[in-house]
């Protein structure tokens, strides 16, 4: 190895491209073989629910402004389809013909 000590903090830092400690120790790896994972365990059941709660939570927020929206929208085609049919026509231009 023929490293040199850390003039600072008195400790081994290794060679020029080896810096750290050497080859960690006792490092544990766990793994689950692939015939016994079950990676959509549960999903459909999620799926379900889970859309419900976030539907349930986000309508409030979601639904007032788009009835407002369709409710001026319905006023504003209704004016303007009166508006130009004759009885609009009459009512707007103020005399009784």
């Amino acid at each position: 190895m023929g490293g040199a000590v850390d003039p600072k903090n008195g400790h081994f830092i290794g060679n020029w491209g080896e810096f750290g400690c050497p080859t960690p120790q006792r490092i544990a790896t766990y793994a689950v073989s692939s015939n016994r994972q079950r990676p959509f365990a549960g999903a459909f059941h999620a799926a379900i629910f889970n859309t419900f709660r976030r539907f349930r939570n986000q309508v409030l927020y979601v639904a007032p402004p788009f009835i407002i929206a369709y409710a001026a929208m319905n006023w504003a085609v209704e004016r303007n389809e009166f508006l130009n049919s004759k009885p609009g026509r009459l009512l707007e231009s103020g005399s009784d013909e």
